[in-house]
């Protein structure tokens, strides 16, 4: 993955945009890491394939990144991210590493379903 460049990104947004789309959304402050520490309030989200069709969508900040995609019925959004790529199945996947490098929030966007690995 690239670091974000913000004028990259927003062109594959918009090359994105009004197509048939499976979204996965997934956010993380360490879920496991309450095994560890009883004290530490762990929280993420998590949404796979489903299916979506933005009308527009935005990226914003100086760095970590927002990106909200605009919906018939409202907004989509990830906050904190920082990396980019477009894989060989041409998924638009975006993240946000933290300081120890794992990912702490995934914005990902594909033509096809994605699968359970």
């Amino acid at each position: 993955m690239k670091p974000i460049n913000a004028k990259d990104v927003q062109r594959l947004i918009e090359e994105y945009a009004e197509k048939d789309l499976y979204l996965h959304l997934e956010t993380t402050n360490g879920a496991y890491a309450s095994h560890f520490d009883q004290s530490f309030f762990s929280a993420s989200a998590y949404i796979r394939n489903a299916n979506v069709q933005y009308k527009q969508g935005k990226i914003r900040g100086d760095g970590p990144y927002r990106v909200g995609l605009e919906l018939p019925i409202g907004w989509i959004y990830g906050e904190g991210l920082t990396h980019y790529e477009v894989n060989e199945n041409g998924q638009f996947i975006l993240a946000g590493l933290n300081q120890d490098g794992k990912i702490a929030v995934t914005l990902e966007l594909s033509e096809q379903p994605f699968q359970y690995d």
